[in-house]
């Protein structure tokens, strides 16, 4: 392989017109534009992509920055793997590249992407890990930074944002439980400060309103992620002076250190206690058979990509730039984890 230089020098004349002959412009005679292109061909020129890249003010290049003690980066699941080939489905037609940006647990979140804005080898970005209050959103719109973020906050630039329906699958779960009598359902949280979290509390505190049940506060447990956790969890929610009946999750790993806490002491899943959450493929696996929502990953990334697409100008073809702001709904997937009714049979 060989650059530019080297093929004018080895045809004789100058770089400029070597340029001009590659990119077909007018002034360069058939004769000199054949000459240079045999060339080309001959000796496997390759042109110099990062410099016409930066003669053009683009990298064409996406970046999706994802903490390192992520939920799905902690379980080496697939849960993100799915999102980027949706977005890249998408991408590709446009000629662009998308690229995991790891943010490091050791760093403060701020300070990375600091640093990312500074080193400007991007065209856009995808924000996830979207915490109540987000000083990054806030950070990104200052330095005019084309964004969107995966998940909602309440610092809110004006930015587009794709996110899951929290508040529909709590709102269901309750209903559905309530239906079969439960009263003491809990709510495991995540146990961090991200935004989810508190749509989540809300829901299931509204939630439980309507249906004539009263919110206890210990019933609404922060959780850690994962199989240890779910186990951990089993034991809080069970061995306790008044148990809970029921629990509704979104950490889609969980489950199944619930049930393995729940065989640990001798209890069964949907018999002694009730589970239903956010699930994956991996949940048919589980028996008693979970109950789970789902969510299509792949056109999560596909709809993420196309809300980033109207953020960045050469993409919009003219057109007033939509502002994309979705909640995604799941798909319920019964299953027999709270098959059982529990109302109290009134005597005859």
């Amino acid at each position: 392989m060989i650059g530019i230089r080297e093929l004018a020098d080895h045809l004789n004349i100058s770089i400029g017109t070597v340029s001009r002959a590659l990119n077909n412009k007018p002034d360069v005679s058939a004769k000199t534009r054949e000459l240079v292109l045999g060339a080309a061909a001959d000796l496997g020129y390759v042109p110099n992509q990062a410099g016409r890249l930066l003669r053009q003010g683009t990298s064409n290049v996406i970046g999706f920055i994802l903490a390192t003690d992520s939920e799905g980066m902690m379980q080496g699941d697939l849960f993100f793997v799915r999102v980027f080939d949706g977005m890249q489905s998408v991408l590709s037609k446009h000629g662009l590249d998308l690229v995991a940006l790891l943010a490091p647990s050791s760093e403060d979140p701020m300070a990375y992407l600091q640093r990312t804005i500074a080193r400007q080898f991007y065209d856009a970005l995808v924000l996830s890990g979207i915490k109540r209050q987000d000083p990054r959103i806030t950070l990104l719109s200052k330095n005019s930074v084309p964004f969107v973020t995966l998940g909602r906050s309440l610092t809110d630039a004006g930015q587009p944002w794709l996110d899951l329906d929290f508040e529909g699958m709590v709102r269901q779960s309750i209903q559905r439980l309530a239906r079969k009598g439960h009263r003491r359902i809990a709510l495991a949280l995540p146990n961090d400060d991200l935004n989810l979290g508190h749509i989540m509390l809300e829901t299931y505190r509204d939630s439980l309103r309507k249906n004539n049940l009263t919110f206890c506060p210990d019933l609404a447990m922060p959780t850690l992620s994962g199989d240890t956790a779910g186990r951990d969890l089993a034991m809080r929610l069970v061995q306790r002076d008044d148990p809970a009946t029921a629990v509704i999750f979104s950490d889609h790993i969980l489950p199944f250190g619930l049930y393995h806490g729940l065989a640990d002491l001798g209890l069964t899943p949907g018999k002694d206690l009730a589970i239903i959450g956010i699930g994956t493929r991996l949940s048919s696996l589980l028996r008693p058979s979970l109950t789970h929502y789902r969510f299509n990953l792949f056109e999560l990334g596909q709809r993420i990509a196309e809300a980033l697409l109207e953020t960045m100008p050469r993409f919009q073809a003219g057109t007033v730039a939509k502002l994309i702001r979705e909640t995604v709904a799941f798909t319920l997937v019964e299953g027999d984890s709270d098959a059982q009714d529990i109302t109290p049979k009134s005597s005859t």
